[in-house]
């Protein structure tokens, strides 16, 4: 639509990656064709009327010139590109599968720490609102209040909790409340004794970026307090808000630290001991951050990325998940189980030095929606990758 308006009308839509299940008793198969159909029998009219190319989903990763190659032509499995992203054909060959927990084994550790802030981390489409809400829920089975929070304005999965579980509260950073709340309070505060001009200059600087950095910031110090006591388990947004959080948590903690000339134990000249927001991010018995990715080359790429911004920052990812995962779904399909010597390769690139420790969800043949079908992925019990 925003081409079109701009006289690019010349529009084609290509449709990459569409599967069709070969074995009509597996239902991970069949569950995965359905997605694919509801997604284009609902696409809008816009797209829906332009001509259209599909492109089926094929038994290999589409990186690299010879998976290119063979991308458009016949299905034929290309020759493996030696040297991938460091990782040779001995590598991805290689028939170990990944040494991961169910997730179930993470919420027996993090409930045996008592209290806590989870920091459920990843770009956008890979599960991080189903993941942090399925250990929410499954703290929340072992006894602990919990409250679950996102900053992700489309946490749908997150909703569909608040209230339907004792020793559950849900709740939501919304930049855009956060930053309304923050100006009545300034208006009403510094602005009470000032005439209709100060006031309305006091306005109009509250109107800058800066503001609504400044009101997140204040919502999240006050999720990472909660934590000292009890367990915040905080789902953030794929873009923007998660970097917007990071950089005004460090700004805050510089300007601390600076303020107080904070000694090496800790302590202030003025006797006080500081405790900033990023140094309990950094404290690694309050904070377990926990990455969530896909076995696929680009989620596990950019995850990576993740885990170094982070390291730069001084805070230590405690784990990661790997999110959908076709080798632990149990299928049958064909192509599906041509499919799984990319996500061996991925998965054991994780293994081989990305995460210290790995935790699996299988690709679910129905999603996860409410709670006892989250509480299902963290209950006792449940299984992993083997």
């Amino acid at each position: 639509e925003e081409l079109r308006s701009l006289g690019l009308a010349n529009q084609r839509l290509a449709i990459n990656g569409v599967f069709h299940a070969s074995d009509p008793n597996d239902p991970i198969a069949q569950a995965i064709e359905a997605l694919g159909r509801e997604a284009m029998a609902t696409m809008p009219d816009t797209l829906a009327q332009l001509p259209r190319d599909e492109v089926p989903l094929r038994a290999f990763d589409t990186v690299g010139l010879p998976a290119l190659r063979a991308l458009l032509g016949a299905s034929v499995r290309p020759e493996p590109v030696e040297g991938l992203a460091g990782f040779g054909q001995a590598q991805a060959e290689r028939k170990a599968s990944l040494p991961a927990e169910p997730l179930s084994r993470m919420a027996d550790e993090l409930a045996a720490k008592g209290h806590g802030l989870i920091m459920v981390m990843g770009k956008g489409g890979v599960g991080k609102t189903t993941i942090a809400a399925a250990l929410a829920v499954g703290l929340v089975q072992r006894g602990h209040s919990v409250h679950l929070t996102t900053t992700d304005p489309a946490a749908h999965v997150a909703d569909t909790l608040n209230g339907s579980l004792e020793g559950l509260k849900v709740g939501r950073i919304d930049p855009k409340a956060e930053t309304e709340a923050y100006i009545a309070k300034i208006m009403a505060s510094k602005g009470k004794d000032l005439d209709e001009q100060g006031r309305a200059l006091l306005l109009e600087d509250l109107q800058s970026p800066c503001t609504e950095e400044v009101a997140v910031f204040h919502a999240f110090s006050r999720v990472v307090n909660t934590a000292r006591s009890a367990f915040v388990v905080l789902d953030t947004a794929p873009t923007g808000h998660s970097l917007l959080l990071m950089d005004a948590t460090g700004a805050y903690h510089r300007q601390m630290t600076q303020q107080y000339e904070t000694k090496a134990d800790g302590s202030s000249a003025s006797g006080l001991h500081i405790v900033t927001p990023l140094m309990r991010l950094q404290d690694a018995s309050i904070t377990h951050v926990v990455i969530v990715t896909l076995p696929e080359t680009t989620p596990v790429t950019q995850a990576a990325a993740l885990q170094d911004d982070l390291r730069r920052a001084h805070i230590e990812p405690w784990a990661w998940v790997i999110n959908k995962s076709i080798a632990a779904s149990g299928t049958s399909d064909p192509l599906l189980r041509a499919r799984l010597e990319g996500e061996r390769t991925q998965t054991q690139r994780i293994a081989d030095g990305l995460a210290k420790r790995t935790f699996v969800l299988p690709w679910l043949a129905q999603p996860p929606v409410g709670v006892e079908a989250l509480g299902t992925l963290v209950a006792v019990g449940a299984k992993g990758l083997s």
